[in-house]
Order: C-alpha cells, then sequence, then structure tokens
C-alpha cells in the first residue's frame, strides 16, 4: 500500500465508547477524542453527530475509517453482522455516514484495524508478517501478510475467539474475553474470602476491577488472568504451528495486566508449540493500547 494521502481520521465504535484518531501526511498520530455510547438513541445516530463534531477539534477532513465489533462486507461498505451493536447487523453504515455527515467513509472490522495500526506504528513494526490478537468485549485475531491484512476467501480469516482449546470444543472466546473472565471470576467469588474483590458489588466487579487487583498482588485475581493468558497461549500455539509466524502482538484491555498475562501466554505456546517454529517466533504487548483501531481505521481510509 502507498502512503497516506493527507490528513484522516479513524473512529472505533464499540459498545460503551467510541475513539477517534486523528493521523497526519506521515501516518503519525496527531490528536484522540473519546465519547461515550448512551443506550437510549441509536449507536449509528450518535456515530453520525460524534463524526459531524470531529471537525470542530480535527479541522475539516473527507476521509473517514470506522472500526466496528463484526464482520464487515468491505465492498458494500456494510456491516454483515455484529454480535456486540446487532443494531449495526446488515446497515449500510458507509452510506449513512457519507449522506449526513459529509465523509468519505471506510468501513473495517475492529481487530484488523488494530493489527494495521500496530504493524505499521506500533509493535509490528519491522516484521515481515504478523498475527494480531485482541481482547476485549470479545477475541479477535487479523493477520499481516507482506504488509497487507490477509482475509481469506470470504474476508473473514483471524476468528481468533472460535478457536477452540480443549476437547470439549470450547472456544476460546467462551473464556479469555472480558466478560467470560467477568463470569469465572463471579464463578469462584466466594473461594477465596482473601481476595480484595470481596470488598466489591459481585455483580458490578468490571474486568478494570479484576487487573487492578492482580497489579496490587491479589492471588485470586493473579490466578484468574494467569489461567486467562493460559487459554489465550493455547490458541497462539495453534497460529505458530501452523503458520510459523514471525510476530505476534496481543492487544486489548486486560495487557493493562501485561506481565501476568503475557508471560502465562508464552510459557503456554511454549509448551505446545514445535520447538523450531517457537523459537522464530517472537510474543509481544501491542503498543496503541485503546487508539490502535481507530489508527488503523484512519490509515487503511487514507491510502493513495
Amino acid at each position: 500500500m502507498s502512503d497516506v494521502v493527507g490528513k484522516c481520521v479513524g473512529i472505533e465504535v464499540g459498545k460503551t465508547s467510541m475513539t477517534a484518531v486523528c493521523v497526519d501526511e506521515s501516518g503519525a498520530i496527531t490528536g484522540v477524542q473519546t465519547a461515550e455510547v448512551s443506550f437510549a438513541e441509536p449507536s449509528s445516530s450518535q456515530l453520525i453527530y460524534f463524526i459531524s463534531s470531529l471537525k470542530s477539534s480535527f479541522g475539516d477532513f473527507q476521509r473517514g475509517g470506522v472500526a466496528v465489533p463484526g464482520l464487515v462486507d468491505r465492498g458494500a461498505r456494510k456491516v454483515a453482522f455484529s454480535s456486540h451493536i446487532p443494531e449495526h447487523s446488515g446497515m449500510d453504515l458507509g452510506s449513512e455516514i457519507e449522506m449526513a455527515a459529509g465523509v468519505q467513509a471506510y468501513i473495517e472490522n475492529d481487530a484488523n484495524a488494530a493489527a494495521y495500526a500496530e504493524y505499521r506504528l506500533g509493535a509490528g513494526r519491522g516484521s515481515e508478517n504478523m498475527f494480531y490478537a485482541t481482547l476485549g468485549l470479545g477475541v479477535g485475531g487479523s493477520f499481516i501478510f507482506g504488509g497487507e491484512i490477509w482475509r481469506g476467501a470470504a474476508g473473514f480469516a483471524g476468528e481468533f475467539g472460535y478457536v477452540p482449546i480443549d476437547e470439549e470444543g470450547t472456544r476460546l472466546e467462551e473464556v479469555a474475553s472480558s466478560p467470560n473472565i467477568i463470569r469465572r471470576t463471579r464463578s469462584r467469588f466466594h473461594q477465596d474470602s482473601t481476595s480484595s474483590l470481596v470488598d466489591l458489588d459481585e455483580n458490578s466487579i468490571t474486568i478494570a476491577d479484576i487487573v487492578a487487583a492482580a497489579n496490587a498482588e491479589d492471588d485470586f485475581s493473579k490466578l484468574m488472568l494467569e489461567r486467562t493468558g493460559h487459554y489465550v497461549g493455547t490458541g497462539i500455539a495453534a497460529v505458530i504451528n501452523l503458520l510459523n509466524i514471525e510476530r505476534i502482538v496481543i492487544g486489548g484491555d486486560i495487557m493493562q495486566a501485561k506481565h501476568l498475562v503475557l508471560d502465562a501466554v508464552i510459557d503456554r505456546a511454549k509448551e505446545l508449540s514445535f520447538a523450531p517454529s517457537f523459537g522464530s517466533t517472537t510474543i509481544v504487548e501491542g503498543e496503541l493500547g485503546a487508539n490502535a483501531a481507530a489508527a488503523g481505521a484512519a490509515l487503511l481510509a487514507c491510502q493513495g
């Protein structure tokens, strides 16, 4: 792909918030804006309003990328399916944005967008091929080969959350997404009365609470995140064994406890991988954090 043409903006649309990133002609991030999502009005209406408001923050721009959770029909610029934001399923989001906000819109899967940003600007720089895994509300993945997103036969490659991690067929997303980490934590909540989490309302515990407790050396919370890393490492081993990938980048909410999660991922992947393949793979934390998907959407939208 050629260099970024002009200033461009990318937006990541989440279930509870939106993040916008502005990139300049060199691809460098020059501005970041965020907004909360209200459940009282349609997400698409809030997105269009957010995009329109960005012109006062970032200045005028003609191209915008939108990273969404779910399957994307890039040719039609539609969201084919989104379990996290069902309202978007089947929506011609690109046309709606152009008509309402006057911005040429590029729609991309959020994991693909984040992967591309990490490849161009973050932890994937300098690699020829890369796999990106994101651990958040869901579990996603994306492959970069020769500087391009590898999309597979139907455009849906990289569905890392669907990788089975045991003989019963449990999918990775069922144990490693934020909601399922919380579910697993709650199921064992009363088995460790020494955990600082017992001081919280069991029904309102968040992934941020678990990460904060783990970073404060709470043994129970550390165990829950280390087990999550163990599950993720099982899936990562499959990627290494099949593709002998050069670099693996892991991002998402729980990587704020990277010393626990990443070490567990690496240990489990090493245990299950073909040794020569593992030896030629580097597994690292993403560098762009919460801005990755929005930055990638901007870069992809502005390719000349």
